[in-house]
Parts: C-alpha cells; structure tokens; sequence
C-alpha cells in the first residue's frame, strides 16, 4: 500500500511540476506536507518506523548519488584559481559553525548535556546539495559563487561524519570508533582515503569508459548506468579500506565529469533524474516519520534555535571565514543564507537513531534539527528564486 501511494504521490508531482516551480513551491516543500498529511497526525494512512534501515539506505543512496552528479559538473580547469572561497567555507566557517553553535545550545537548552548539543550541532552542520540546486544551476549567479556552494556542500557532510561517528561512539561505548581514538589522525584518514579512493575510481572509469565508447563498445542504455555504478562502487570501497564513502562519491564524480566530457551529459540526464527520485521519497519519509514524532517536543526555545541555525549561527562563521576574500557584502550574506539543511541531516538523524541513542531520552535534540530541517525545506525553498534575482541585480 504504502509503494502505491508514493509512486501516486510521484506522477502527481511529477504532472505539475512545472507549474509548481513556476509558483516558487518545490518538490521537496511538496512530499513533505504530503508525508506529514499521510501520516499518524494526518489522515493515518501511512506509518513508517525511524529505525527501518531500508529508509536508510534510501537516504544514503540518494546523498551519494547527489553529490556524485553536483561534482561532475565542476570543472577542474576553472576551480584551480577558485579554491580560496570553499578552502575558508570547510575548513574556517564550519569549525566556527559547529563551535558557535554548541556555544549558543548550552545557553539555551540548560538542561540537556553538551555532548549531546555538540551531536546536535553536527546534525545541522553540513549544508543540502539537494535544496541548494536551483542556486548551482541558476546561471544568473556568478560561477565563481555557484561552484563554492556546490563544493562546500559536497564535502561538508564528508568532514562532518566522522565526528558525528566519534561522538555517537562516546555516547553509546558500545559501536564505532573507540573513545581514546586520536580525532586528528581519523579525521584525516576519513578525508584522505575517501578523496584519494574517490579520485582514483573515478579517473580510472574516466581513462576506460571513453576508451570502450571511442571504439563504440557501449550500448546507449548502459552510458546511463555507468554513473551510477561508478558512484556506488567509489562510496563502498572508500568505506572498506576505512575512507568517507560521500567524500569518495563527490571525488569520483569531479574526475569522471572531467576526463570523460561525453559520459558527463549522461550523468546529467540519467543520475540527476533518479536522485531527484530518491530526494523526493526522502522529503516524503522526512514528512511521514521525524515530523509526527517530534512536533509535541518543539516548543519557544526549539523555535528559537533553530531559527538561529539557519540564521547568524550560519551566517556569521561565514562572513568571518570570508574576511579578506574580496567578496562585497551582498555576496558574503548571499553564501551565508544558502546553507540549507536537508537530506544530510536526515540521513545522520537515521544513523544516530540506529545507533540507538532514543529518542525517548533526547526530544529535544530531534525535535531541534526536525524543526530546523522543516523550516529550512519551505524558508530555503521559498527564497531562492526572489534572492537570485535580488542578487543578480545587486551585482550587474
């Protein structure tokens, strides 16, 4: 029943999609409400658990295969004097972010441990590729700009995980890393072994696939599903020998959009369309389960948290990550507002949560990056188009 609905729920959208974008509502801010209208505190037609692990596989196939096909549309050649500004993003701004945050959660929520903020701090952390893409593809803002956000949103969920890893470790002393680990020494290993695996996967790929379809070795339909394949392949074995699977994805994708220009429209058509698929099903499962089970938690302080995230505690490591990059104002305020939270987010509630840290136990925490996620789908959804076209006119 609940396969039926969803792929109901699909062709509807998918009828008026246009006409619906053209009204500003996006497909996420649509199998959100959808899911929360077919859910317990709707009409209870559909009810999923939290701890389902097929939720996430989808979720974490859909992140992987996003950040796969966002990376496979940068171009090597064009980044290597346009690193400076993702370079202050990743590695100043969302230190500065998870610390500001952790920071600003011990004033206001006094009673909840800050272990367990600093975990809520890392759930929000990396920004949503997914939400962010209307800004990547929109043209009317400068490359330089739309490749800094692809990139930091590409990475930023790679950086995150292992500390999220680390400190669900801590809390459960039961899975993951020991609690005696050198942070530094995983951390780099996480990031190095991820993006060296990811790069030679896809280069690899890159120097065989154009080699089979010179010689017309390759069928059209499996032009398609290479990608794919590629992209899988890249997150497990980056994860195998002890790499970040999504770091890996994100790599593979940059190599393979790079040294094979014909397989990169192919990645465009095919991949772009099923993880739009895949997004949606994880905006309407967001909507089915997080919502239902968290909204009796999300009261005056909830609000008022999140709001902030989405806000200066995004905003103001931003701006001063970018101090002395030359940017102008109305570009270092642009870069700050669009770090949407989403899909990420959504996968690392769902691993936490198999890491049985309950819900029960932490209401406030979920209820936090539910609400935050919740707002930023419609604010983030919402804003887009009126602040490209503020933007681009600010900037002639």
């Amino acid at each position: 029943m609940s396969i039926i609905i969803i792929t109901l729920v699909v062709l509807g959208y998918g009828y008026y999609s246009k006409f619906l974008l053209g009204l500003n509502i996006s497909g996420p801010m649509v199998f959100t409400v959808i899911g929360v209208f077919l859910s317990p505190i709707g009409i209870d037609l559909v009810e999923i658990n939290l701890d389902t692990h097929i939720i996430t596989i989808v979720a974490e196939i859909a992140l992987v295969i996003i950040l796969f096909s966002d990376a496979s549309s940068l171009k090597l050649s064009e980044l290597k004097s346009e690193w400076s500004i993702p370079f202050r993003l990743l590695f100043i701004g969302l230190p500065l972010t998870i610390a500001f945050s952790t920071f600003i959660a011990t004033i206001i929520f006094t009673d909840e441990s800050i272990i367990y903020l600093f975990l809520m701090a890392l759930l929000l952390a990396p920004t949503d590729a997914a939400l962010g893409k209307a800004v990547v593809l929109d043209k009317r803002v400068p490359q330089k700009i739309r490749d800094s956000i692809n990139i930091e949103s590409g990475l930023n969920d790679g950086i995150v995980f292992p500390m999220l890893l680390g400190v669900i470790a801590l809390v459960t002393l039961e899975k993951g890393i020991s609690s005696d680990i050198n942070w530094f020494i995983y951390i780099a290993q996480q990031i190095i072994f991820g993006a060296g695996i990811g790069a030679l996967v896809g280069y690899i790929n890159a120097l065989v696939s154009t080699k089979t379809m010179n010689k017309d070795r390759v069928e059209s339909a499996y032009k398609n599903l290479i990608p794919v394949a590629i992209a899988v392949f890249a997150y497990y074995s980056a994860e195998y020998f002890g790499g970040n699977g999504f770091i890996a994805a994100f790599f593979a994708g940059i190599f393979l959009g790079n040294y094979n220009k014909k397989l990169r429209g192919n990645v465009e058509n095919f991949v772009e369309s099923e993880s739009e698929l895949l997004i949606l099903i994880s905006f309407m499962v967001f909507g089915l389960t997080f919502i239902p089970q968290n909204i009796e938690f999300m009261d005056f302080k909830v609000l008022l948290y999140s709001l902030l995230s989405l806000t200066v505690l995004r905003m103001i490591p931003v701006a001063i990550s970018l101090i002395g990059a030359k940017l102008n104002l109305a570009t270092v305020a642009f870069i700050g507002w669009f770090g949407p939270r989403g899909i990420a987010s959504i996968l690392y509630i769902f691993i936490v949560v198999d890491e049985v840290i309950s819900i029960k136990t932490h209401e406030t925490i979920y209820a936090v990056v539910t609400l935050t996620i919740l707002l930023s789908i419609f604010l983030h959804g919402l804003s887009t188009r009126p602040l490209i076209s503020l933007y681009s006119r600010k900037n002639k």
